[in-house]
């Protein structure tokens, strides 16, 4: 991996972002009473899912199987939801971690994409599915309705932090300010978003029949 990717800024929101989402997923697994094997897989496929899609398509290594903690932090969060009521983590709980890791996962996703050379919108599209593909993969394997499915903002909160990463990487903006303007961006609208249940027009074919 390129050593300019490995700055405390960027591992932190990787870590941040593998364990939060890998909680959403287990989360998901134990209020459908699964087994512990089953949420270990859960959180382990949910939080790895967006960046593994991303180094393949950049052909980066794939993060978690060359650092020993991506792993082993799934793991332990899937053992930590195991023994922990789901009641303490319904609510809006689950909502904002997701979107706390969605945040941080669309900066990491795009951050590593420009370190890799990709162009700059190629490089957007890689923090929106860094930060949106493991929570897609969870939704389809537990069979409920894709967060791509309804109105609410979500993917353009991702997208959101991946543009301001990329802007601040073409103005030549020190990344850590950048890396970290930009998650707060994106969490804060995600969270506008889910108590303020701010959501994007909804196509309306009556209205289009009458334009």
């Amino acid at each position: 991996m390129n050593e300019e990717i490995l700055t405390p800024v960027l591992d932190w929101l990787d870590l941040a972002g593998v364990a939060i989402f890998a909680l959403t997923g287990a989360l998901v697994a134990a209020k459908e009473k699964q087994t512990l094997v089953t949420l270990s897989f859960f959180a382990l496929i949910t939080g790895v899912g967006g960046g593994t899609i991303r180094d393949l398509l950049i052909g980066a290594p794939v993060f978690w199987i060359t650092d020993p903690w991506v792993a082993a932090i799934c793991l332990g969060v899937a053992l930590f939801t195991w023994f922990t009521p789901t009641r303490w983590l319904e609510g809006k709980f689950l909502s904002i971690a997701d979107g706390m890791g969605l945040a941080a996962y669309a900066v990491l996703g795009t951050a590593k994409a420009l370190q890799y050379g990709v162009p700059p919108v190629p490089a957007l599209l890689m923090g929106v599915i860094t930060g949106t593909a493991g929570g897609i993969i969870r939704d389809v394997l537990a069979g409920r309705p894709s967060i791509l499915m309804r109105p609410e903002l979500y993917v353009t909160a991702a997208a959101l932090s991946a543009s301001i990463t990329v802007a601040g990487s073409l103005l030549g903006v020190t990344n850590w300010w950048t890396w970290i303007a930009a998650a707060l961006a994106g969490f804060a609208l995600r969270l506008a978003a889910i108590l303020l249940n701010l959501a994007l027009p909804a196509y309306d074919e009556r209205a289009a029949a009458e334009d």
